[in-house]
């Protein structure tokens, strides 16, 4: 009970720091800036990167094309060579009216490139003059101010880069159960807080939805600087603050996901395709990753549970108090995300659940099958 109250006091120490002094991250108040209108509206050329999606662009793909834009404004879909009709399912959508819509295919795919990147970089190609690109997922809905939204805000604020974390799907019992987590550990990852200050060191971005002054992007070294990027949204916000951009990231109000993951073998693959990638390959990471999980979210639990087995109420405060961090800090994510308040209170079983997603990410490239994504899988990046 001693080593188990050492241990436990040291995951509460960890808790009292994460939840005062890394950038209040289980705040979720970082939303759009003040945006007032501009005096004029810039150019702008949305991109949508698109492989075998066409279960989801009906219902994704019209309200971008609704957008009310007082602007130029057009949309590209870069059809990344699906083989279920995603090209053609998109220009009969465009063809119903509202923004422009050119849908285009990019050459093979060239070694040292994801096909995300490659795609965006040949739709960066095809939007010829612009001042602004939209990047945008084929699973991503927009409401129909969102684009005037992020190009005021980043007009008024001088904003290179404006990303919203789009609000993900929460519709079944285990999206329940892992979606919040997930963003709730992306802005542990990187809070955004610290992201959105100008001379902090961190940077990060929501791929889903990420608004870029094209100059901006160019300055950084354009698509190309991170084309092997498996985690390209990060990839690209930090290439463009390392080039002297001011980027800002927050949570949406009118960007949904309406991708469906109804089951837990889904959203493992989900989080298990980047996680190793997101440690650098790293065996030494993922160790240190693996234990730093355990002492901050699986100790509290345990103490708990062996404080009131073994009648040690030192061993049983000390737990109680870390799990009564954790689960605070997580409440405010819970609430976003309209679930019960009561559900914070698993987040201990979810991390467990990561911990495993993370290992068998890594057992995954160890094989050789790492990073898969629709049919492609990809090396380490040299």
């Amino acid at each position: 009970m001693t080593v188990l109250l050492w241990i436990s006091g040291l995951s509460l120490l960890c808790w009292l720091w994460l939840t005062c002094c890394h950038g209040l991250f289980w705040r979720t108040d970082q939303r759009l800036p003040p945006h007032p209108a501009p005096e004029r509206w810039p150019s702008v050329v949305v991109l949508v990167p698109a492989r075998d999606e066409a279960e989801v662009l009906p219902v994704s793909l019209p309200g971008l094309l609704a957008q009310r834009y007082p602007g130029e404004a057009r949309v590209i879909l870069v059809d990344d060579h699906s083989s279920d009709g995603t090209g053609e399912l998109a220009a009969r959508l465009g063809a119903a009216g509202g923004l422009p819509l050119e849908v285009t295919t990019p050459p093979p795919l060239p070694p040292g490139w994801t096909g995300k990147l490659w795609a965006l970089r040949h739709g960066v190609a095809a939007a010829g003059t612009c001042e602004y690109l939209l990047l945008t997922d084929a699973d991503i809905a927009h409401g129909p101010d969102s684009l005037a939204a992020l190009v005021a805000s980043a007009e008024a604020n001088g904003l290179d880069l404006v990303s919203q974390m789009a609000r993900l799907r929460v519709a079944t019992r285990w999206e329940r159960l892992i979606v919040p987590a997930f963003v709730y550990f992306f802005a542990q990852l990187y809070p955004f807080r610290r992201s959105n200050r100008p001379k902090a060191r961190t940077a990060a971005a929501a791929g889903g939805c990420s608004l870029v002054r094209r100059e901006a992007l160019e300055r950084a070294g354009g698509v190309a600087a991170v084309r092997g990027a498996v985690i390209d949204d990060v990839s690209i916000a930090r290439a463009v603050k390392r080039s002297g951009g001011r980027t800002w990231l927050g949570l949406a109000e009118q960007v949904d996901s309406v991708r469906p993951y109804p089951e837990l073998a889904q959203l493992w693959r989900m989080v298990s395709r980047s996680a190793y990638a997101q440690l650098r390959h790293s065996p030494l990471l993922l160790a240190g990753t693996v234990l730093g999980l355990a002492l901050i979210y699986l100790v509290p639990p345990l103490a708990v549970l062996a404080g009131l087995l073994g009648w040690a109420p030192e061993v049983l405060l000390v737990g109680a108090a870390a799990w009564a961090l954790m689960t605070g800090t997580f409440l405010p994510m819970v609430r976003y995300y309209r679930q019960p308040a009561g559900s914070a209170l698993l987040l201990p079983f979810t991390a467990l659940l990561y911990l495993l997603m993370t290992v068998d990410s890594a057992v995954q490239h160890w094989r050789g099958q790492g990073a898969a994504w629709k049919g492609r899988t990809y090396p380490q990046p040299d």
